[in-house]
């Protein structure tokens, strides 16, 4: 599967989601045609929190990557460019429905409101059609100066 992280940012070390980055989670997120983006993670037992269940910070870095590429790709898709502009994340809150077992999950994400530079980004996760978590975020695109105006 390759994922806009692989064609925009190929050399990016973000733990979540940097292709660059051998010991990170290495999300690949794809573009599912509606503005929203679809990927797949299988966690390895290093990822879990106690027996069968995923760790929580590990969720919440999946739905924080995820939602930051959603953010990006929607703006780069408002502004008709050729590549996403670099975005951070503003705020995100994360909530827990219910724990999330270790097997595959699908993280799901699509913009909700562009103002600006700034993308409200609503995301899901969990094994197949269920949700165990959900994201609310906001993420922003950065310029010149910005620590993260590079990375990509």
């Amino acid at each position: 599967m390759t994922g806009v992280q692989d064609i925009y940012a190929p050399n990016n070390r973000c733990f979540g989601c940097g292709p660059a980055n051998p010991k990170g989670l290495r999300i690949r997120s794809e573009e599912a045609g509606d503005g929203s983006l679809v990927a797949r993670f299988t966690p390895e037992p290093h990822h879990e929190a106690f027996e069968n269940v995923m760790n929580g910070g590990i969720v919440g870095a999946l739905l924080d990557c995820h939602g930051n590429w959603t953010a990006a790709m929607a703006l780069m898709r408002d502004r008709k460019s050729d590549a996403p502009p670099p975005t951070v994340t503003a705020e995100f809150t994360i909530k827990m429905r219910r724990p999330t077992p270790m097997r595959e999950v699908t993280l799901r994400a699509r913009p909700v409101e562009i103002a600006g530079d700034r993308v409200v980004v609503e995301g899901t996760l969990g094994p197949g059609d269920e949700v165990t978590a959900t994201l609310r975020g906001v993420f922003v695109a950065v310029k010149p100066g910005h620590p993260a105006y590079h990375r990509w």
